[in-house]
C-alpha cells in the first residue's frame, strides 16, 4: 500500500487520509460521512481555498469566474462535466471573483473565466477563455503529465 494522500472533503473541507490506490473506491468523509468525491466542482471561499489548494495532496483546477460574466456561464456545464471526467486524480473548483476578490488578485486573475491549476499550493499552470469539456480534460492532463 501507498502513502495515504490529505483529500480535502468538498462538504465540511475536513482533511481525510485515503490510500491513493483506494481514491476510486467512492471513499467518504471521516467528519461528515459524505462522499469525497461527487462529480461536481466545489465553490471555495477563502478559508476552504487553503485547504483544498495548500494543505490537500490532490491536484486543483480552479475556475475563477464571476455571475455577470456571459462566458463564464457559458463554461459552467462544460466545467461540470470535466469534474465528472476528472475526479478523483483532480479536484474541481469554482471561486467566484466578485465574492473573493483577494483570492483573485493573489492570482493576478484579469479576464475571466480563468482556469488555475494548483498542487502543493502552487500554481503549476493556468488559462483564459471558456472550453469545452473535452478541452479542460485534455488541457489538464497534459499539464499534470508534463510536470508529473
Amino acid at each position: 500500500m501507498s502513502d495515504p494522500l490529505h483529500v480535502a472533503c468538498p462538504h465540511c473541507h475536513a482533511l481525510n487520509r485515503v490510500p491513493a490506490e483506494r481514491l476510486r473506491e467512492g471513499p467518504g468523509c471521516g467528519r461528515c460521512h459524505r462522499a469525497l468525491f461527487d462529480a461536481h466542482p466545489v465553490a471555495l471561499d477563502a478559508a476552504a481555498f487553503a485547504v483544498h489548494a495548500e494543505r490537500a495532496d490532490v491536484p486543483l483546477l480552479v475556475d475563477f469566474w464571476a455571475a455577470w460574466c456571459g462566458p463564464c456561464r457559458t463554461m459552467a456545464p462544460q466545467f461540470e462535466q470535466a469534474a465528472r471526467l476528472l475526479e478523483p486524480e483532480v479536484r474541481l473548483a469554482k471561486v467566484d471573483t466578485e465574492a473573493e476578490p483577494a483570492l483573485a488578485a493573489r492570482f493576478a486573475v484579469r479576464s475571466i473565466p480563468t482556469l488555475v491549476l494548483l498542487r502543493a499550493g502552487r500554481e503549476l499552470a493556468r488559462l483564459s477563455g471558456a472550453l469545452p469539456a473535452a478541452e479542460i480534460v485534455r488541457w489538464t492532463r497534459q499539464q499534470l503529465a508534463v510536470r508529473a
